[in-house]
């Protein structure tokens, strides 16, 4: 014998759990947004353009360690309240954040340089020449 069971569409559905959870408070974890970029490679160097707002010039670092490049930040925020204000919601970061990653060759320290402008980072990473071979005397 088979047991039946009577279909009701309001009785504990996935559409009764939505309309529950709409009202539930949102609840945010503050966590660094990544560092976004773009690498446009040309015939001597490597540009990067990298989106670091709301970050002081003096407070971004970039090094560079043969073909790898690391860019960090310290992203302060304010946390003034005036006598009266309470703050309703924060979701600003504030803390580091860093992006490392590595070129397919060597970049030239010297000979690169970096603007920050409007909240984009714009690097300009030389290509160290490669160097030349040295062809070994046979005896």
């Amino acid at each position: 014998m088979h047991n039946m069971t009577v279909y009701h569409p309001f009785a504990q559905s996935s559409l009764d759990e939505l309309f529950r959870g709409f009202f539930r408070p949102v609840r945010v974890e503050k966590t660094a947004a990544p560092i976004r970029m773009d690498v446009v490679e040309t015939e001597n160097a490597y540009v990067v353009k990298a989106e670091i707002p709301g970050v002081a010039k003096d407070d971004i670092q970039v090094s560079i360690e043969g073909s790898e490049v690391t860019i960090g930040a310290e992203v302060k925020a304010e946390s003034e309240t005036k006598d009266g204000q309470r703050v309703v919601r924060s979701e600003r970061y504030s803390g580091s954040v860093y992006r490392a990653f590595t070129l397919p060759v060597d970049i030239d320290e010297a000979a690169s340089n970096a603007k920050y402008e409007n909240g984009v980072l714009e690097l300009t990473l030389s290509k160290k020449p490669a160097a030349a071979g040295r062809k070994l005397t046979i005896q």
